[in-house]
C-alpha cells in the first residue's frame, strides 16, 4: 500500500473532508473543500478544520520516510480568515531528526492568500511502516 493509502484510515481527517494530494520524502500537499459544514459562527472557516488540514499534511510529510511518527507539539498561527472553496496546505520537513523531525506547514486559499502557518515537531517511533511505499 502507498502512504497516500495508509493515510485513507485517517478518518478525523477524511470526515473533515481533507485529502492528500501529493507525498515526497520531507513534503507532503493536501487539500479540503470548506463548504458550510466547516464555518463558524461569524461565518468564517473554523479553526480546528483548518487545523485538521494542516496536521494531516505535517503528518504525511514525517512519515514520509516509512518510520512511524506522531506529532508531540503543535502550534497554528491564524493570519486571515478563509470561507468557502479550497484550502491547501503544503508541509515541508526542516528538520529530519532520526527521533524528533520538526515541520512547517502553510495553509493558502486558492487565490494562494496564506491562511495559517502551522509547525510541529514529531516524535520518530522505532516501528517501521511495513508493506507501505511512499508511491
Amino acid at each position: 500500500m502507498t502512504l497516500k493509502e495508509f493515510f485513507r484510515s485517517d478518518r478525523f481527517s477524511i470526515f473533515a473532508g481533507a485529502e492528500l494530494i501529493e507525498i515526497k520524502e520531507g513534503y507532503a500537499r493536501a487539500r479540503m473543500l470548506v463548504g458550510a459544514d466547516h464555518l463558524n459562527g461569524a461565518g468564517v472557516c473554523q479553526g480546528g478544520a483548518i487545523f485538521t488540514l494542516a496536521d494531516l499534511a505535517f503528518a504525511a510529510a514525517v512519515n514520509s520516510h516509512l518510520t512511524l511518527t506522531l506529532s508531540v507539539n503543535a502550534n497554528i498561527t491564524f493570519v486571515r480568515s478563509a470561507g468557502e472553496g479550497y484550502l491547501y496546505a503544503e508541509a515541508r520537513e526542516t528538520v529530519n531528526h532520526h527521533k524528533m523531525p520538526f515541520a512547517e506547514v502553510r495553509v493558502t486559499d486558492e487565490e494562494g492568500n496564506l491562511i495559517a502557518i502551522f509547525t510541529s515537531s514529531g516524535y520518530r517511533k522505532k516501528v517501521e511502516l511495513e508493506g507501505v511505499s511512499l508511491d
